[in-house]
C-alpha cells in the first residue's frame, strides 16, 4: 500500500481488480477449501469453525477426513470432539503447503469467555503445528474478542503465539486489542452491514456502509496511534465493500468473491492510507475491563452481532464433533 498520502489508480483494463487489490492490500483466502485456494494465490488463509464444517462433509475432502479419524481410532480415541483438533490442524498444514504466509486456526468458540481452556487449547495447537515442523510465525491463533479473549491475547503474544481476532464489531473491541499487542484484528463488514440493514430497513452502499465506516475508524485510529496491530477486513457481503476498503493491510475474502474480482477489470483506486490516516482527529481511548464492558453493553449491534457469532461458532463446533462421532463409530 502507498505511503505517499494521495490516492493511486492503474490504467483501467490493464489488471483484474484482484490483482490491482493486491498492489495495496495483502489478500487472504477466507475458507476451509484449500484445493480453491491454488487458482488465486492468496498470501495467507483463514479458517474458523463454519467453514471447517462444510469443508469436512465435502466429498471431496472425504480421505483427508478419514485419514484423521482413522488415525484417531488406532490411538484408542472414541470421541468425536477429541478428534476435532487433529482435523483442524490437518487442515491448517494443507493450506500452509500452499500458501507462502499464515494460516489462521480458531479456539472453540465455546471457550470464549474461559481464559484458561483458552491458554490451553491455543497452545496445544501450536505445538500440534510444531509436531509436523511448521513454525508457529506461520500460525494464527483466532480467539473470539471478547475481554477474556483479549486477555488471552495478551499472554500469548508475550509467547511468541500471534493471534487474530475475531467477531470484532466495535472501536472498543478494536483499541483493547491493540493495547494487548494481538497480531491482527478481523473486523466484521458484513455482518455489520447485515445488523444495520434489518435495523432500519435501509440499503447502504459504497463509503456509507456501516461496516466499511467502521474499518475505516479503526484502520486510521490505529494508525494515527502508531498501533502495530494488522486490520485485516473479513465477513463482506459485496464486492464493493472491498473496493471501498483498498489499502486495508489484509482482507480476507470468499472464493466467490475473489473469483468475481478475477474476472472484474474495473478501475479500482486506494482508499486507505497510513500517512493520510495519521491526519485524523481522533481523540485517544483508555481501554481497561470496566470500559470495555461498558462500552460494548452500550453498543447494542457490537454486543447483539459477538454474542450471534459466539453461539454460531460453537453450533457448527458441536456439529463438527457430531459428524466425526458419526466417523468414529462407522469404524468401531
Amino acid at each position: 500500500m502507498s505511503e505517499s498520502g494521495t490516492a493511486q489508480s492503474l490504467p483501467k483494463g490493464s489488471l483484474s481488480v484482484l490483482d490491482q487489490l493486491k498492489n495495496y492490500t495483502i489478500v487472504v483466502a477466507d475458507t476451509g477449501d484449500f484445493h480453491s485456494i491454488k487458482q488465486y494465490e492468496p498470501r495467507d488463509a483463514t479458517t474458523n469453525p463454519s467453514l471447517i464444517l462444510k469443508s469436512a462433509s465435502d466429498p471431496q475432502y472425504s480421505d483427508l477426513v478419514d485419514e484423521v479419524v482413522f488415525n484417531a481410532n488406532k490411538k484408542g480415541v472414541t470421541d468425536g470432539e477429541a478428534v476435532m483438533d487433529s482435523l483442524l490442524v490437518k487442515f491448517g498444514a494443507s493450506i500452509l503447503e500452499i500458501v507462502p504466509g499464515r494460516v489462521s486456526t480458531e479456539v472453540d468458540a465455546r471457550l470464549s469467555f474461559d481464559i484458561k481452556s483458552s491458554l490451553e487449547k491455543a497452545r496445544s495447537l501450536i505445538a500440534r503445528y510444531e509436531s509436523l515442523g511448521y513454525d508457529r510465525e506461520r500460525v494464527l491463533i483466532k480467539l473470539a474478542s471478547t475481554w477474556e479473549g483479549v486477555e488471552v491475547s495478551r499472554v500469548l503474544e508475550k509467547e511468541g503465539i500471534h493471534c487474530n481476532m475475531t467477531l470484532l464489531f466495535s472501536m472498543a473491541q478494536a483499541v483493547a486489542c491493540a493495547e494487548a499487542n494481538s497480531k491482527l484484528i478481523s473486523p466484521f463488514v458484513g455482518r455489520i452491514l447485515d445488523w444495520f440493514r434489518e435495523k432500519t430497513g435501509k440499503e447502504y452502499e459504497g463509503a456509507k456502509d456501516p461496516g466499511v465506516l467502521s474499518v475505516t475508524e479503526i484502520y486510521n485510529y490505529y494508525k494515527k496511534f502508531d498501533y502495530c496491530t494488522e486490520v485485516m477486513a473479513a465477513s463482506f457481503r459485496n464486492t464493493n465493500e472491498i473496493k471501498e476498503l483498498v489499502g486495508c493491510d489484509l482482507m480476507t475474502i470468499g472464493p466467490k468473491f475473489l473469483e468475481e474480482m478475477q474476472k472484474d477489470y474495473a478501475e479500482i483506486s486506494e482508499k486507505l492510507n497510513a500517512e493520510n490516516s495519521r491526519k485524523n482527529d481522533a481523540t485517544r481511548m483508555d481501554m481497561n475491563e470496566s470500559t470495555f464492558r461498558l462500552l460494548m453493553n452500550q453498543d447494542e449491534m457490537a454486543h447483539f452481532k459477538l454474542a450471534e457469532g459466539i453461539r454460531k461458532f460453537s453450533n457448527d463446533v458441536e456439529s463438527l464433533g457430531s459428524l466425526l462421532n458419526e466417523k468414529l463409530s462407522k469404524i468401531s
